[in-house]
């Protein structure tokens, strides 16, 4: 296994990724029409690209020179403590690679970057039915919080807020 940083040019191994692994995820959880509106929302060249030029990070995960999995990474200032925390925005692996220790491993890669860049914290949001929920309790994180968000269209995400105190 190999993880890198993406790179501009890259950044369509994440959107192929994510529209590869998407329907296999959230087929049961919600709708096509939501799986297409939130692919393009957030995984067009466009929006990766956007999100890149605010500072997020993107790594690509690779197995004997094929790409199987990603990480996105943001940086969250909390204005009240003063505090940053890491954000875990995207991590996704192909299902054929599930349970083989990839995930783990961009977990581990979130965790040295909370490291290397002094964050307090590090949470992500996972659907509520996502059976991903169970891998990152697996792996010490706790909820925090149930949040609902309106993201246009009609749709809404209700997921759990996760955090892995450090």
């Amino acid at each position: 296994m190999h993880i890198r940083r993406a790179q501009l040019h890259e950044l369509p191994i994440l959107e192929g990724l994510a529209r590869q692994i998407w329907p296999s995820t959230y087929a049961h959880i919600i709708s096509q029409a939501q799986i297409d509106f939130m692919l393009d929302w957030m995984y067009s060249f466009a929006a990766l690209k956007q999100q890149q030029e605010e500072g997020h990070e993107f790594y690509i995960i690779g197995n004997e020179g094929t790409d199987i999995g990603f990480l996105a990474l943001e940086w969250v200032h909390d204005t009240q403590s003063g505090s940053v925390q890491l954000k875990i925005n995207k991590l996704y692996v192909l299902p054929v690679f599930q349970g083989k220790g990839i995930g783990r491993a961009l977990i581990e890669k979130a965790m040295a970057r909370a490291s290397e860049t002094q964050c307090e914290a590090i949470f992500l949001q996972v659907n509520k039915a996502n059976e991903a929920k169970n891998f990152y309790l697996k792996l010490g994180f706790h909820i925090r919080e149930e949040a609902v968000f309106d993201i246009g269209n009609g749709f809404i995400m209700d997921d759990y807020i996760m955090a892995l105190a450090r």
